[in-house]
């Protein structure tokens, strides 16, 4: 076989894989796993702290249609339909809740292992009373997802 032949060829094969960009501007769906959170706060003397720590957070989208930019989180809290955006190789997120609350999330088009990609999870909120298990600070969240469909 000659070799402009082949060089034609591989072009031709490479040229129809999608390249993680192509597959997040284009995913239906997907699940979101966070195993690390940060929380940021703010002391009474007006001094700013952040602690580290494990914790799980879960979330999926579906109906996600970026041409469009909407999507539906899977969750009983706050508003299940949210505004979806790819640009440059990112995928966002953003939920707005009527009490005020900001969440966003960002799927980077970067593969973190096999068929996840690299995520982070935003939430802007904040009450004076802090409660176990809710948010009451700002938190953000570092992990992964994976795409269906």
């Amino acid at each position: 076989m000659n070799r402009a032949l082949l060089i034609v060829l591989f072009a031709a094969v490479t040229g129809q894989a999608q390249t993680p960009a192509q597959g997040l501007q284009n995913v239906k769906s997907l699940t979101c796993e966070f195993q690390l959170m940060a929380t940021g706060t703010w002391t009474p003397d007006g001094e700013t702290r952040a602690e580290i720590r494990p914790r799980r957070l879960t979330l999926g989208f579906a109906n996600i249609d970026t041409q469009d930019g909407s999507a539906e989180v899977a969750s009983t809290v706050g508003a299940p339909h949210i505004v979806v955006q790819f640009s440059g190789g990112y995928l966002h997120f953003m939920q707005i809740g009527g009490s005020g609350f900001l969440y966003t999330t960002t799927v980077f088009s970067k593969v973190s292992r096999p068929g996840k990609f690299k995520a982070v999870h935003t939430r802007h909120e904040y009450t004076e009373a802090s409660i176990p298990g809710y948010t009451s600070r700002p938190e953000q969240y570092y992990g992964e997802c994976e795409m269906h469909g």
